[in-house]
């Protein structure tokens, strides 16, 4: 009898794996994704089963039909934002910019907000530098919501003025990425809770429960002092982005925005913060009246794995193939959808000054073999690749015909596109393009044109290399 029993537990095994391979394939091909997304899965689970299944389990379950947050909700604190908003704003902006504007609130609900300030910060010590004297002077809140905030030097200086403003009276609510900060002792978060700050993990991972959405993050940098100054950007909260890495600096973009924009910014956070707290905050002493601080106009999209569509995936798409001069673009990673490579082909072809800035060295080596097996399609339709050479670069900025650009947390990848919760900040202000246009230019100085024809002669089994990591794009 016991002979019997071990001779089927194997056959018994087998069968329940085939069904379970089967019933994983068929749910994969009954989504509708991309047909390359979908292929991907299909080859990953048939020849690597076991692992392919767990991979899928927590990385490639669709989300997107399932609504984290319900419209009522959605609408109250979006009708806080309604309330400033007057549709003179679009008078004050160029015409030209009004079809990308009309983009953007038909697929995100963005609203334009003109009379703005903007400060732009290239590194880590300009960054926290400005964000530590903006929270110094809070008066009624600090919203503060980051993908990484590390317990380090700069971590701890953070939870210190953080602690001494909530002593001052001013409320100071604080989340986190819970998968990204794993690696963060715990503790660090229960100082902050015993000072007094409300502090909160996004889709926290308890096996299993959550297991299945380990794969949507939430990516957004966004800050919000006293309702009128916000934060938007590239960096976290981590040493590493005033200091550097041991073989080279950080370039990042960051943004300080005043003035009515802000309202997106807190829309956004308030959101969230419904999300992990099941609080509901949409007072308006969190949307006051604002005057004009500048001249620059700012819609703040977001975008996440459970929207309709795809926002600022669309939004890049739409600027490359309307783009008519030039569009320059930085990015620390470089894995393109189907759409977007088309884009950029296209946008080449139609004689559009079109450049990519990629690091020449980048922290998550797979990532950045993949990224390069998409680099020899756009040369050869004329787009301009550099590499930046003095450091990582994560800065994600775009900004494209003197009047156009956009500064946020989102990459140039399916990760950033289609799984991640994304915010950005789109201007149209001719000095604010200029500015972010040479920053770019100077950046090209720091780096090295990468010519087609030397680029074809890489060796053999570099190029393997990259071809096999680009197999897997969609799941990176």
């Amino acid at each position: 009898m016991e002979a019997t029993i071990q001779t089927l537990l194997p056959i018994l095994g087998n069968i329940v794996l085939w069904i379970s391979i089967i019933g994983a394939i068929f749910v994969i091909i009954m989504e509708n994704k991309n047909p390359i997304k979908t292929i991907s899965w299909v080859i990953v689970i048939y020849f690597l089963p076991f692992a392919g299944l767990i991979l899928y389990f927590f990385f490639g379950q669709d989300i997107r039909k399932k609504r984290m947050i319900s419209k009522r909700i959605d609408h109250q604190v979006r009708d806080r934002m309604l309330e400033k908003f007057d549709s003179s704003e679009l008078d004050r902006i160029d015409e030209k910019a009004h079809h990308f504007i009309q983009l953007l609130q038909g697929n995100n609900h963005a609203l334009p907000f003109a009379g703005n300030k903007v400060e732009i910060y290239t590194t880590g010590q300009e960054k926290m530098d400005a964000l530590f004297e903006s929270i110094k002077i809070a008066k009624h809140h600090i919203h503060l919501q980051y993908f990484k905030i590390e317990d380090d030097l700069i971590g701890n200086e953070l939870l210190a003025l953080l602690a001494q403003k909530t002593k001052e009276g001013v409320k100071v609510r604080v989340m986190y990425d819970d998968a990204a900060c794993w690696k963060v002792n715990k503790e660090f978060y229960e100082r902050m809770k015993d000072e007094g700050i409300e502090v909160r993990g996004f889709l926290k991972v308890r096996f299993p429960l959550f297991a299945n959405k380990i794969n949507y993050r939430n990516h957004r940098k966004v800050v919000v002092i006293d309702g009128y100054t916000g934060f938007i950007g590239g960096m976290n909260i981590a040493d590493r982005y005033v200091h550097g890495l041991s073989w080279g600096k950080w370039r990042d973009t960051h943004m300080k925005i005043t003035g009515r924009a802000v309202y997106g910014l807190q829309s956004s956070f308030l959101l969230d913060w419904f999300f992990v707290d099941q609080t509901l905050v949409s007072s308006r002493d969190y949307f006051p009246e604002i005057s004009d601080f500048g001249d620059v106009a700012i819609q703040i999209a977001t975008s996440g794995p459970t929207d309709q569509w795809h926002t600022i995936m669309q939004a890049i798409l739409f600027a490359l193939t309307n783009a008519k001069e030039y569009i320059y673009i930085q990015t620390p990673y470089f894995l393109p959808t189907e759409s977007i490579m088309q884009a950029f082909k296209a946008c080449a072809l139609a004689d559009v000054d079109i450049r990519l800035m990629l690091p020449e060295e980048a922290d998550v080596p797979m990532v950045r073999s993949a990224s390069r097996s998409f680099i020899k399609e756009i040369m050869e339709a004329g787009v301009k690749v550099y590499f930046y050479k003095k450091g990582f670069l994560h800065s994600k900025a775009v900004v494209w015909d003197d009047y156009f650009s956009t500064i946020g947390s989102t990459n140039m990848d399916f990760r950033s596109f289609e799984h991640n919760f994304e915010i950005n900040a789109f201007m149209y202000d001719e000095h604010t393009a200029k500015e972010l246009k040479r920053i770019f230019l100077n950046d090209q100085q720091e780096s090295v044109r990468i010519r087609l024809k030397e680029w074809r002669k890489r060796p053999l089994m570099e190029r393997c290399k990259e071809s096999f990591c680009r197999l897997f794009s969609p799941m990176l």
